[in-house]
């Protein structure tokens, strides 16, 4: 399997998801730019913000955000009101996100009646120019920055960095000293798994996937079994059968499981009898509210770790 493709990786899904039907609405999209783009109105002040493909002209304080892929804890997380966002991020269940409309880059007409000031996506968003004539568009590439500096380069987009910078240290402080309560309960040599079931798949996570793993292998300094390391570490992720999950199984598991998926892996003698089922040692979290690294969805993923290893 290709596993740049799969159908598990919210990320990928989300830069991969507009592969047609861009033809059906470029014909009611041309032309949108003088009479619709929101963020030229006279009144509204604008800065210049200097993003990865050049310099943007932005609102000064964006007020109706639309976020198409990936970042929109980040924005919440920032107090920037949201019009509009992807669909993995509308079922998160840590998002508050009711009133906000279900978009992709290809549904141009919903997001012109949205009136967005501001529209943030991935480097490989669909429709990159339609978008800018609705709003100003300033897109990332994922992984180009590691999870914290990119929710610090989102807060400088938003004029909300010293807020963004202030959360990061905090946040890293209160990580490192649960980290610290957590090797001296489990051990400093104590290894520490996480999975997640997709379709039939299972994979395996490094330290820069989201899934809490930023948590608990950058912040925390827990341990991660050889086996990952030397398979999900580069690319942050890895396709197993579960035939061979004991292989990649430390003595702690997470499971970041996805119960519209098939979870039969869970009922057979193979994981049954891994040390770290048999022992107690397996934590299972929502995987919609586990699929991202932004700060609302970190600190979901704290208190679940703090619960978990410590039981507080």
């Amino acid at each position: 399997m290709n596993k740049f493709i799969m159908p598990l990786l919210v990320l990928l899904l989300l830069m991969l998801s507009a592969c047609g039907g861009s033809n059906e609405q470029s014909s009611s999209a041309e032309g949108i730019g003088e009479n619709t783009s929101s963020s030229e109105a006279a009144n509204e002040e604008m800065r210049t913000y200097q993003s990865e493909n050049g310099p943007v002209e932005v609102p000064e304080n964006p007020e109706r955000v639309v976020v198409l892929s990936t970042f929109a804890g980040n924005v919440l997380a920032l107090d920037v009101p949201v019009v509009g966002v992807d669909s993995w991020s509308k079922s998160n269940p840590q998002y508050d996100l009711e009133g906000v409309e279900e978009v992709t880059d290809e549904s141009l007409e919903k997001i012109i009646e949205l009136n967005p000031d501001l529209i943030i996506g991935l480097s490989n968003t669909k429709n990159i120019e339609k978008l800018k004539e609705i709003a100003p568009t300033v897109t990332f590439t994922y992984g180009k920055l590691d999870y914290l500096e990119q929710h610090k380069e989102i807060g400088k987009l938003l004029n909300k960095e010293e807020e963004a910078k202030n959360w990061i240290e905090d946040f890293q402080q209160r990580a490192q000293a649960a980290g610290d309560e957590i090797k001296a309960e489990i051990g400093e040599d104590a290894t520490v798994t996480v999975i997640e079931n997709f379709d039939k798949e299972l994979y395996v996570f490094g330290d820069n996937w989201a899934r809490g793993t930023e948590i608990l292998y950058q912040e925390m300094g827990l341990n991660m079994p050889d086996k990952v390391k030397e398979t999900a570490l580069d690319d942050g992720y890895y396709s197993i059968s579960p035939e061979v999950l004991p292989e990649y199984v430390g003595d702690y598991l997470v499971v970041s499981k996805n119960e519209d998926t098939d979870t039969s892996f869970m009922q057979t003698q193979t994981y049954k009898n891994m040390p770290a089922v048999q022992n107690d040692r397996v934590f299972e979290a929502n995987a919609k509210e586990f699929y991202f690294n932004d700060p609302i969805t970190l600190e979901h993923q704290l208190e679940f770790f703090k619960k978990s290893f410590l039981n507080k």
